[in-house]
């Protein structure tokens, strides 16, 4: 049986993972890291619910919930890490994604870029858990955020995630 709190050793690798130091903390990612908020509209065209990750006990600041993102890989772009992280930890589709935007969280060191996006015109998404790194990938209602143990960082900036949503 796996141990919950230690990572798999065959979770997939790249040569920007490790740890960046900035300052008194350290972030993951070496070329900095990226997310994917994926929004769904109700029928007034408000956006409703998030997909949101429940962080695998093991990762960094395990236990609370964020969306899927991790390291870029060399010479990535924010934009397909985003895209290429939520495809490996959440199944989701890059072709049902419509980017809207994207919010990038400067440190001196260190960057993350969160893709701010909504389920592409035709497509539906049925996010899940698609590798060790979550305990649960769903779709959360906005009214529910407040009942959840949010990333902090991620809560800090939802706000200005969510006025990136119109």
């Amino acid at each position: 049986m796996p141990n919950p709190i230690l990572p798999p050793p065959d979770l997939h690798r790249h040569g920007g993972d490790g740890w960046v130091t900035c300052g008194d903390h350290r972030h993951w990612g070496l070329f900095g890291a990226a997310g994917l908020l994926l929004a769904r509209r109700d029928d007034d065209g408000v956006p409703s619910h998030l997909v949101l990750q429940h962080r695998a006990l093991w990762s960094h600041m395990g236990g609370t919930w964020g969306i899927p993102g991790g390291a870029l890989a060399p010479d990535e772009e924010p934009s397909a890490g985003a895209l290429r992280e939520a495809a490996e930890e959440a199944a989701i589709d890059p072709a049902a994604v419509h980017v809207v935007g994207t919010h990038v969280l400067e440190h001196p060191a260190w960057s993350y870029t969160t893709v701010v996006a909504d389920v592409a015109p035709g497509y539906g998404v049925e996010p899940r858990a698609a590798d060790p790194e979550s305990l649960e990938v769903r779709w959360v209602s906005l009214a529910d955020l407040d009942r959840l143990t949010l990333l902090p960082a991620f809560g800090e900036s939802l706000p200005r995630l969510l006025a990136l949503l119109g």
